[in-house]
């Protein structure tokens, strides 16, 4: 109430003023009686309140425009109104401002989120969505606001959830665009209002999926020489045999005691590789040496079936640990020995490239490979024919435990390969694994190309 105690004065000064210069007047001219001090009051009370109408016209019009610039400074009611008004209009937008920081946070938030976030109202408009959802169900997060999402998600099994009310359970979405597997799940809140989280678990459900056909291929491969010895062991104790048919079965039950252990070791060894770390690059082997060895090997499994070739290339030295570099080359020269026809070549290769690198290449001359199969030659247990791998008496983990080796050494595998042209594997190093030998006084020793 401070404001109302200089009004009142200011209005009774204002009066007084008025009756005294009406009195001096009338003093001055006799000849206007009509001014009598009363009127003089009121043409002063006239006079203030022309003032301060006009005052109040200022913040009047500050008040009806964007409240953008400072309010009206006056003296007296209106200009303490008008202060009060600004404080409070610039404690009102500095709270909003700081909402809106608060919400534009919250959202970056929502939109860094690897998950996608969809906000529905009442009636299944899309308010807001980020753009992991955007992405997931093909939206535009500014074009598609507050459309109706069953209008643009056509998706029966989503809609049937939203309709329904139920959001006790994730509902999963295959093929969305084609290629990816959705988890979606549904929450209310407030009035109406839902939120719709979605993940895309594509990765998920395809590691599920090869756990399971793991499990399947393992219990099969393992059950089926199982089978054959339980036969055999049966047949032995049931039935009298001649010694001839005692070797004979004796014979078809290490083959399969064989084929047993191979894939226990190809499996103990992918365990191995997998739970390990990335060796160091301070151990070195030579390459040629060990081409050798794995020629060497691979020749006493063809026995004469195929011409070997190890060809001449640059003294290098590899970094790794040598068993595991030897098993991978190994599985590669001896998956081309199974699979190349007798006759067939095969050829074993070290290459320096421009960068450092280098690649062990095996290339056969077998029947190839049909390109739609070279993206999943490595997963365990494929199989580009049904029956390839117990024919040729392979385990199916071959290639996978190369592709471990290579990873772990930093480098790669690389498959090349079509059908009736024959097939060509390389295992790719990266140049901190490499290093060239320098000859020095005598030439360095080298297996010479040819055939063994």
């Amino acid at each position: 109430m401070t404001w109302m105690l200089p009004r009142v004065v200011l209005a009774a000064l204002a009066v007084l003023l008025g009756a005294g210069l009406a009195w001096l007047l009338g003093r001055w001219w006799p000849q206007l009686p009509w001014l009598p001090p009363l009127t003089g009051s009121l043409i002063g009370v006239a006079a203030l309140f022309t003032v301060d109408s006009l005052r109040a016209h200022r913040l009047m019009q500050w008040l009806r425009g964007a409240l953008a610039g400072s309010a009206p400074r006056d003296r007296g009611l209106w200009g303490e109104l008008a202060y009060r008004v600004e404080r409070a209009v610039r404690d009102r937008d500095r709270a909003i401002e700081r909402e809106r920081q608060e919400l534009l946070q919250f959202l970056s938030a929502i939109e860094a989120s690897p998950n996608g976030v969809l906000m529905l109202d009442a009636e299944d408009h899309i308010r807001w969505c980020n753009r992991v959802a955007a992405d997931h169900f093909s939206l535009d997060p500014q074009r598609d606001r507050d459309q109706r999402v069953t209008n643009l998600v056509r998706f029966p099994a989503f809609v049937a959830l939203l309709q329904s009310g139920d959001y006790s359970q994730p509902l999963v979405l295959p093929h969305v665009r084609g290629r990816l597997t959705l988890a979606v799940v549904v929450r209310a809140y407030g009035e109406g209002m839902r939120l719709v989280l979605t993940q895309d678990i594509t990765e998920r459900e395809r590691a599920e999926a090869m756990r399971r056909d793991f499990v399947a291929n393992v219990s099969h491969e393992i059950r089926t020489p199982l089978t054959v010895l339980a036969g055999f062991i049966e047949t032995m104790a049931s039935l009298p045999l001649t010694e001839p048919e005692r070797k004979r079965v004796l014979s078809l039950m290490n083959q399969q005691t064989q084929r047993m252990q191979s894939l226990v070791s190809d499996l103990l060894t992918l365990a191995q590789l997998e739970g390990s770390p990335r060796p160091d690059a301070d151990r070195w082997l030579g390459v040629q040496a060990l081409l050798q060895r794995v020629l060497s090997d691979a020749s006493a499994l063809s026995k004469g079936r195929h011409e070997l070739v190890l060809e001449s290339g640059p003294s290098a030295e590899l970094a790794g640990v040598e068993a595991e570099l030897l098993s991978a080359v190994a599985n590669l020269a001896n998956n081309a020995v199974r699979y190349t026809p007798d006759g067939g070549r095969i050829e074993l290769s070290f290459g320096l490239l421009a960068d450092g690198s280098g690649e062990i290449c095996v290339r056969d001359t077998g029947p190839g490979i049909a390109r739609e199969h070279l993206p999943r030659l490595t997963e365990r247990f494929y199989r580009v024919d049904g029956s390839r791998n117990r024919d040729t008496g392979g385990t199916g983990l071959g290639l996978s435990i190369v592709k471990h080796v290579a990873q772990r050494h930093g480098g790669e595998l690389k498959i090349d390969s079509e059908v009736g042209k024959g097939s060509r594997f390389r295992v790719a190093l990266p140049a901190a694994r490499v290093r060239s030998v320098e000859v020095l006084g005598v030439e360095a020793a080298r297996v010479p190309e040819g055939s063994l």
